[in-house]
């Protein structure tokens, strides 16, 4: 069972990525060929089991068309 308690900046993240993914209506599959990531790893990193590189990092938020900054805006980095 998932304990929220724990929940990590890996799952935080996932889930910005998935909003700003289905914000703009792709399909992960449509996504990942966008940001030249293969789509499970894209699917893991959306459900924070990837840690992904700062050159994926780059790739995704090319592929959304913002800066990297705006990428993590929002997150509870600590």
């Amino acid at each position: 069972m998932l304990d929220i308690s724990k929940l990590d900046i890996n799952y935080e993240f996932g889930k910005r990525i998935q909003y700003l993914r289905k914000k703009k209506g792709w399909s992960q599959e449509e996504f990942a060929f966008q940001c030249d990531i293969n789509k499970n790893y894209l699917s893991d990193v959306e459900r924070g089991r990837r840690n992904p590189t700062l050159k994926v990092l780059e790739k995704i938020a090319n592929g959304l068309g913002i800066t990297l900054e705006e990428l993590f805006k929002g997150l509870g980095i600590k």
